[in-house]
């Protein structure tokens, strides 16, 4: 099933959640048993994170930590198969531009087309790398270029010619950014490219993590304004530590509501934990309230708070 048709025959709020595969030779069995967490609240489908490369720190012997970059953490679409079959869920692999030719996302899609998965995120992807490779291969270099290319693929046209071409059926998802994405001039520039994917073939969008609803609703009505009709669902990460106050603006290029840096800053591992966690029940009834189609939860590795929150509107 498509995720559009989900939003599209709900009469509520749905909640989706994301997750990210474990570390290169990481147990499988540990992704399962987080699934198995989620599935009491019958979620439409789950996101597979995937990434093209991941950095480290290490000190190289003079007590200085210099960056490393390894390969990326394998199994998005395998993970994908694993949970669709095993718990009869949707999966939505995201499927990247950095670190892939064309060739091989296009390989990739057929891959996902053979395994029955037909709904895909449609991402640019981080660049780790100070000096970003140039090889001079033929690479997507925008989301929206990633997108044309699944979309062309729905119509039956490869990069080259098949002897039995077949049309797939991807349902595209696409990222948005409430905040505007870090490397946009301005918010009206950010969302005429946004208006390019969709007008490229996106079906949905989701958002960016944001921490005042008010950016969020901002957004959606930017959107409308510049003509974007497709459902755009809020994306929430539960705050839990304080680290997160630094990290996350920093990293995601996120703002955090002075009311919500009072209620973490200098407080214990369970005052922080339950401040995150009321924080997000407020944001979810909000929505909730707003007619939003889906919330789509970033747990990554654990369910447990997103669980606590979930619990107050099931």
């Amino acid at each position: 099933m498509k995720i559009i048709d989900y939003f599209n025959n709900s009469d509520k709020t749905l909640f989706s959640y994301e997750i990210i595969p474990p570390f290169r030779g990481g147990s499988l069995q540990k992704v399962f048993e987080l699934v198995e967490q989620l599935m009491p609240f019958n979620p439409p489908f789950i996101d597979l994170t995937s990434r093209s490369a991941e950095s480290y720190y290490q000190d190289d012997g003079s007590g200085q930590l210099s960056q490393h970059i390894r390969r990326k953490r394998p199994g998005t679409i395998g993970i994908s198969a694993a949970i669709k079959n095993k718990f009869n869920i949707e999966t939505v692999p995201h499927i990247l531009c950095n670190g892939f030719t064309k060739e091989e996302t296009e390989d990739a899609l057929i891959e996902l087309n053979y395994l029955g998965i037909n709904n895909v995120l449609a991402v640019r992807g981080d660049e780790l790398r100070t000096n970003p490779i140039d090889d001079k291969k033929n690479r997507n270099k925008y989301a929206s270029d990633l997108v044309t290319q699944i979309y062309e693929m729905n119509s039956g046209k490869y990069l080259e010619p098949l002897i039995d071409p077949f049309k797939t059926n991807f349902c595209i998802g696409v990222g948005g950014y409430p905040e505007k994405h870090f490397e946009a001039n301005d918010m009206n520039t950010d969302i005429k490219k946004l208006k390019q994917k969709v007008d490229n073939g996106a079906d949905y969008i989701v958002t960016q993590m944001f921490y005042d609803n008010k950016a969020y609703f901002k957004f959606v009505e930017m959107c409308k304004k510049e003509g974007i009709d497709k459902p755009i669902i809020p994306g929430i990460k539960i705050l839990s530590t304080e680290s997160h106050l630094t990290m996350l603006p920093k990293h995601f290029h996120i703002n955090l509501p002075s009311e919500l840096i009072s209620a973490v800053e200098g407080k214990s591992k369970t005052e922080i934990r339950n401040a995150g966690i009321n924080w997000a029940v407020k944001q979810v009834n909000e929505l909730i309230e707003a007619k939003v189609p889906c919330v789509h939860f970033y747990i990554m590795t654990s369910a447990k708070s997103a669980i606590q929150v979930v619990s107050e509107f099931i």
